[in-house]
């Protein structure tokens, strides 16, 4: 379900899909603030090339001081000036102005840190991108309970940066079997689709089996990636209360990709069409519907890596 209808449904039973999202200003991290401080004391003669543990993570290799200099010189770049240097080097250079700044700060930052063995790999070798579609009415009773009706997982390598797989099941809703006209309208899920399905518990047992598959928590590692909070904090506690299940372990941290894009590219907290707008993209296939949406989240989380982003756990149950 894409952003802007999950954050509507943040209380349990209410859901009016035109509100607005949120506007969060990020804040910089005192650690980014450290880093820049440090590299400015740094001595240009320092002969020593060799990152050593502390280097890794006070930011006091020379080599700062050189990502310093470049990054106050991109800051002053017009916008056509960035859109230049990212065509000269062949880089993408669609997206905002602000996008665009960063990403070229990034391929720099990157270029010359791996120069000295100082690269940060992304910390997990998958990303399970999740968006649930649930039941809803136009005006659901204060005591209206969401039933999950998609459960989809597109799966990102972080290596390669490309989808390798995904997984789809529909969910028969068993408080409220009977679609309301809204949500068959906003979804484009049809009474026949849940009618046919299996209840949650089944398909959560295929969704374990099929994670099994893939060596997920195994031979791989993964975290569990969303554009927001309500996946896993509303959507995914709810339904397992009605179904009586134990709530999945791996589900109670996950990458927030809203908090992670805000902070990375110094944003308001956005929802998933507008995140794409920055980055110069176009939604692909229909809004509202969980393998859409979870697929251009996808898009989202791997432009972000291949801007320079390393995707960590930032949220979790609450």
């Amino acid at each position: 379900m894409s952003t802007t209808a999950k954050e509507e449904m943040r209380p349990v039973g209410v859901c009016d899909l035109q509100m607005n999202t949120e506007n969060l200003k990020s804040r910089p991290t005192q650690k980014l603030k450290r880093c820049r401080e440090e590299s400015r004391n740094v001595s240009p003669s320092s002969k020593r090339q060799s990152p050593t543990p502390k280097e890794r993570t006070d930011c006091s290799h020379p080599v700062y001081k050189k990502i310093s200099l470049k990054n106050g010189e991109i800051n002053r770049m017009t916008h056509k000036e960035l859109i230049a240097t990212l065509g000269d080097l062949k880089l993408d250079n669609s997206g905002f102005p602000d996008v665009l700044r960063k990403r070229l700060k990034m391929h720099y930052t990157n270029q010359s840190l791996s120069t000295v063995g100082l690269n940060t790999p992304q910390k997990y070798d998958y990303l399970c991108v999740i968006d649930f579609e649930a039941t809803c009415e136009r005006d659901n009773p204060a005591n209206y309970l969401h039933e999950i009706i998609e459960f989809p997982i597109v799966l990102v390598n972080t290596t390669t940066r490309t989808i390798e797989d995904s997984f789809m099941c529909f969910c028969k809703p068993m408080l409220n079997p009977t679609l309301s006209e809204f949500c068959t309208s906003l979804t484009n899920i049809t009474q026949t689709q849940v009618d046919y399905a299996d209840t949650f518990p089944v398909v959560l047992e295929r969704v374990n089996r099929w994670m099994e598959e893939k060596e997920l928590g195994t031979k791989y590692t993964y975290a569990i990636t969303t554009d927001g909070p309500w996946d896993m904090n509303m959507f995914m506690r709810v339904q397992c209360k009605l179904s009586q299940v134990t709530f999945p372990t791996y589900a109670k941290r996950w990458i927030n990709l809203s908090k992670s894009f805000s902070n990375f590219y110094k944003t308001n907290r956005l929802k998933l069409e507008v995140m794409l707008k920055n980055l110069g993209y176009q939604f692909e296939g229909r809004p509202h519907r969980g393998f859409d949406d979870a697929t251009n989240i996808a898009r989202v989380a791997m432009k972000l890596m291949e801007d320079g982003c390393t995707l960590e756990i930032n949220d979790r149950l609450t």
